[in-house]
Protein backbone atom coordinates (compact mmCIF):
# COMPACT_ATOMS: atom_id res chain seq x y z
CA UNK A 1 0.00 0.00 0.00
CA UNK A 2 0.95 3.50 -1.24
CA UNK A 3 1.68 6.11 1.74
CA UNK A 4 -0.34 9.23 1.44
CA UNK A 5 0.73 12.97 2.57
CA UNK A 6 -1.58 15.67 2.10
CA UNK A 7 -0.41 18.08 -0.94
CA UNK A 8 -1.52 21.49 -2.32
CA UNK A 9 -2.71 21.53 -5.31
CA UNK A 10 -3.04 24.82 -6.93
CA UNK A 11 -6.10 24.15 -9.92
CA UNK A 12 -7.90 26.87 -11.62
CA UNK A 13 -7.02 29.21 -9.55
CA UNK A 14 -7.57 27.54 -6.03
CA UNK A 15 -5.60 25.63 -3.62
CA UNK A 16 -6.82 22.23 -3.03
CA UNK A 17 -5.20 20.26 0.18
CA UNK A 18 -5.23 16.62 -1.40
CA UNK A 19 -3.76 13.18 -0.57
CA UNK A 20 -2.79 11.29 -3.89
CA UNK A 21 -0.65 8.34 -3.49
CA UNK A 22 2.64 8.20 -4.70
CA UNK A 23 1.52 6.52 -8.01
CA UNK A 24 -1.59 8.93 -8.61
CA UNK A 25 -1.19 10.76 -11.98
CA UNK A 26 -3.00 14.12 -11.97
CA UNK A 27 -5.44 12.96 -14.20
CA UNK A 28 -6.66 10.52 -11.30
CA UNK A 29 -6.68 13.16 -8.78
CA UNK A 30 -8.10 15.98 -11.23
CA UNK A 31 -10.82 13.42 -11.94
CA UNK A 32 -11.74 11.29 -8.99
CA UNK A 33 -10.49 13.45 -5.93
CA UNK A 34 -11.62 16.97 -7.22
CA UNK A 35 -14.42 15.85 -9.63
CA UNK A 36 -13.07 17.98 -12.11
CA UNK A 37 -13.89 15.83 -14.89
CA UNK A 38 -13.12 17.90 -18.61
CA UNK A 39 -10.41 16.36 -18.28
CA UNK A 40 -10.83 13.18 -20.13
CA UNK A 41 -9.11 9.49 -19.79
CA UNK A 42 -8.12 8.28 -23.22
CA UNK A 43 -5.25 6.45 -23.95
CA UNK A 44 -3.43 6.70 -20.58
CA UNK A 45 -0.16 6.30 -22.21
CA UNK A 46 0.57 10.30 -23.41
CA UNK A 47 -0.62 9.85 -27.27
CA UNK A 48 -3.76 11.05 -27.46
CA UNK A 49 -3.49 14.33 -25.64
CA UNK A 50 -7.37 14.61 -24.78
CA UNK A 51 -6.13 14.27 -20.78
CA UNK A 52 -4.17 17.71 -21.51
CA UNK A 53 -4.49 20.14 -18.85
CA UNK A 54 -1.75 23.51 -18.44
CA UNK A 55 0.88 23.08 -15.72
CA UNK A 56 2.35 26.65 -15.09
CA UNK A 57 0.94 27.78 -18.36
CA UNK A 58 2.33 25.03 -20.66
CA UNK A 59 0.19 22.02 -21.93
CA UNK A 60 1.00 18.97 -20.14
CA UNK A 61 -0.22 14.87 -20.35
CA UNK A 62 -2.19 14.67 -17.13
CA UNK A 63 -2.03 10.94 -17.57
CA UNK A 64 2.13 10.97 -17.47
CA UNK A 65 2.56 13.70 -14.47
CA UNK A 66 2.31 12.80 -10.96
CA UNK A 67 -0.21 14.31 -8.87
CA UNK A 68 2.90 15.11 -6.11
CA UNK A 69 5.16 16.29 -8.79
CA UNK A 70 2.59 19.28 -9.05
CA UNK A 71 2.69 21.17 -6.22
CA UNK A 72 3.52 24.52 -5.90
CA UNK A 73 2.17 24.88 -9.56
CA UNK A 74 -0.58 26.65 -11.21
CA UNK A 75 -2.86 24.01 -12.46
CA UNK A 76 -5.32 25.07 -15.25
CA UNK A 77 -7.98 22.76 -16.72
CA UNK A 78 -11.17 23.23 -18.84
CA UNK A 79 -13.21 24.28 -16.47
CA UNK A 80 -10.76 27.04 -15.46
CA UNK A 81 -10.21 28.58 -18.96
CA UNK A 82 -13.90 30.89 -18.76
CA UNK A 83 -13.88 33.67 -16.79
CA UNK A 84 -16.50 35.07 -14.66
CA UNK A 85 -19.03 32.42 -15.42
CA UNK A 86 -17.90 33.71 -19.76
CA UNK A 87 -16.45 31.58 -22.44
CA UNK A 88 -13.07 32.63 -23.44
CA UNK A 89 -12.24 33.73 -26.50
CA UNK A 90 -11.24 30.38 -28.15
CA UNK A 91 -14.33 28.85 -26.54
CA UNK A 92 -16.57 30.70 -28.29
CA UNK A 93 -14.79 30.53 -31.37
CA UNK A 94 -14.79 26.50 -31.20
CA UNK A 95 -18.46 26.62 -31.00
CA UNK A 96 -18.88 29.40 -33.49
CA UNK A 97 -17.29 27.28 -36.34
CA UNK A 98 -18.68 23.99 -35.29
CA UNK A 99 -15.20 22.81 -34.30
CA UNK A 100 -16.96 19.90 -31.61
CA UNK A 101 -17.94 16.91 -32.60
CA UNK A 102 -18.13 14.42 -30.38
CA UNK A 103 -16.36 16.81 -28.08
CA UNK A 104 -14.57 14.32 -26.26
CA UNK A 105 -10.93 15.57 -27.18
CA UNK A 106 -12.21 19.60 -27.25
CA UNK A 107 -10.87 20.40 -23.69
CA UNK A 108 -7.61 19.71 -24.47
CA UNK A 109 -7.73 21.03 -27.86
CA UNK A 110 -8.87 24.45 -26.12
CA UNK A 111 -6.32 24.28 -23.94
CA UNK A 112 -3.41 23.83 -26.70
CA UNK A 113 -4.93 26.60 -28.33
CA UNK A 114 -4.97 28.51 -25.30
CA UNK A 115 -1.35 28.26 -24.75
CA UNK A 116 -0.69 28.91 -28.48
CA UNK A 117 -2.23 31.80 -28.81
CA UNK A 118 -0.79 33.11 -25.19
CA UNK A 119 2.85 32.61 -26.71
CA UNK A 120 1.84 33.33 -30.14
CA UNK A 121 -1.27 35.46 -30.87
CA UNK A 122 -0.34 35.67 -35.14
CA UNK A 123 0.35 32.02 -35.55
CA UNK A 124 0.54 31.03 -38.84
CA UNK A 125 -1.43 27.73 -40.65
CA UNK A 126 1.67 25.32 -40.16
CA UNK A 127 2.55 26.92 -36.57
CA UNK A 128 -1.34 25.98 -35.84
CA UNK A 129 -0.80 22.78 -37.16
CA UNK A 130 2.37 21.89 -35.63
CA UNK A 131 0.97 22.58 -32.22
CA UNK A 132 -2.32 19.96 -33.24
CA UNK A 133 0.00 17.96 -34.38
CA UNK A 134 0.49 15.67 -30.51
CA UNK A 135 -3.69 15.50 -30.38
CA UNK A 136 -5.66 12.60 -32.04
CA UNK A 137 -8.71 13.77 -32.64
CA UNK A 138 -11.01 11.40 -35.01
CA UNK A 139 -14.04 13.11 -35.78
CA UNK A 140 -13.26 16.32 -37.44
CA UNK A 141 -9.77 16.28 -39.38
CA UNK A 142 -8.83 19.42 -37.37
CA UNK A 143 -9.89 21.81 -40.22
CA UNK A 144 -12.48 23.39 -37.71
CA UNK A 145 -10.34 23.11 -35.06
CA UNK A 146 -8.10 25.45 -36.88
CA UNK A 147 -10.22 27.29 -38.41
CA UNK A 148 -11.14 28.50 -34.62
CA UNK A 149 -7.92 29.20 -33.64
CA UNK A 150 -7.71 31.29 -36.94
CA UNK A 151 -10.93 33.08 -36.66
CA UNK A 152 -9.60 34.28 -32.31
CA UNK A 153 -6.20 35.38 -34.59
CA UNK A 154 -7.99 37.19 -36.96
CA UNK A 155 -10.46 38.90 -34.23
CA UNK A 156 -6.79 40.09 -32.45
CA UNK A 157 -5.64 41.89 -35.27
Amino acid sequence: MSERENIDLRVNEETHIVSPKAEHTLLQVLRDELFLTGTKVGCNQGICGVCTVLRNGVPVRSCLTLARECEGDEITTIEGIATDGKLSEIQLAFIKVGAPQCGFCMSGMVLVATALLRDNPQPDHQTIREALSGYLCRCTGYVKIVEAIELVKEQAE
